[in-house]
């Protein structure tokens, strides 16, 4: 029998495709079924400490107003024409006179109203912003906190209630199956030096921070990159600001955030099932990061919490 150069050629083709088959096969065979097990565990932990921390006191649901302050005396209470007015029974009708001045707010409580300043208690103090913060936590009584934020070159009451509604009727968070595929094992791309990079707010301005490098890594067959920066100083941590496109669909149209490990040897983990929704999500009293243009993602990254409108 004659066999031709074109048919060997085809011959040898297809036990190529058939070894390369065999192979990939056995690639997914040989998948730890323990690491599977301990990556869903992990995330599963992840998930159920941040549904912890959006039921307790200190989460974001219990924003309940963000108020400019103006130089000079700002008054606290539930009485109308407060400058900084509390949810009605939440307090007394003149809690207190926030003077602020030059940037600095001195805090001084009205007679026969108990206040604390760091669960301790006090009648007046001038009180730290987070700007560089930590920021001082005033109560009043069990339900109103608040604390002096910085952003560009104003200053703003932030004000806690307990008993927010959105933070009453929490119900959880939807979000997307784990899957494995998501949890991105990205080349890290150093700056030397640390570059900062400029990041946009939903106030309109722009804040800097120091950000070590960049992420790069293929999903869904397509390479993306993305830069995170670091939040405060000392943190052993990256944060990630993004959008992709299930933004304004299936996930919160303006951005997720995500967290990861420091980079080591040249890698880093991003892990996108721990990828979740923005304060401003939740509340129209946050003051939410945006994504860089260079975090705006062309793919679809089904992983993390989804968006149903809070």
């Amino acid at each position: 029998m004659v066999v031709s150069a074109s048919g060997v050629l085809a011959s040898l083709a297809l036990c190529s495709l058939a070894g390369m088959l065999m192979m990939t096969a056995s690639r997914k065979e040989r998948v730890d079924p323990a690491a599977l097990a301990a990556h869903r565990a992990d995330v599963e932990a992840w998930q159920q400490k941040r549904d912890a921390t959006l039921r307790s006191d200190e989460s974001w649901l219990t924003l309940a107003g963000l108020v400019w302050l103006k130089e000079g005396p700002n008054t606290v209470g539930t009485a109308a024409g407060s400058d900084i007015l509390l949810p009605p029974e939440s307090g007394p009708a003149r809690a207190m006179v926030l003077d602020f001045r030059q940037g600095k707010t001195h805090m001084k409580a009205a007679s026969g109203v108990a206040v604390t300043i760091n669960n301790q208690p006090a009648k007046e103090a001038e009180l730290k912003s987070d700007d560089p913060g930590p920021a001082d936590v005033v109560r009043l009584g069990k339900r109103i906190a608040f604390l002096v934020i910085k952003r560009g070159q104003r200053y703003a009451v932030r004000l806690k209630d307990n008993a927010a509604k959105a933070h009453r009727e929490f119900r959880g968070i939807d979000r997307f199956p784990i899957q494995e595929n998501y949890r991105v094992v990205a080349r890290w791309v150093p700056y030397n030096p640390q570059r900062t990079v400029e990041v946009p707010n939903v106030l309109g301005e722009i804040e800097h921070y120091p950000s070590p490098g960049y992420a790069v890594f293929t999903l869904n067959g397509k390479e993306q990159r993305l830069t995170p920066y670091i939040e405060e100083p000392g943190d052993q941590k990256l944060f990630y600001v993004f959008k992709d496109l299930t933004s304004g669909k299936e996930t919160y149209g303006a951005c997720r955030f995500l967290y990861s490990p420091m980079p080591e040897n040249g890698k880093v983990v991003v892990d996108f099932n721990k990828s979740y929704n923005p304060p401003c999500a939740f509340t129209p009293f946050a003051t939410c990061p945006l994504p860089m243009k260079e975090n705006v993602l062309q793919v679809r990254i089904e992983a993390g919490e989804k968006f149903h409108g809070h």
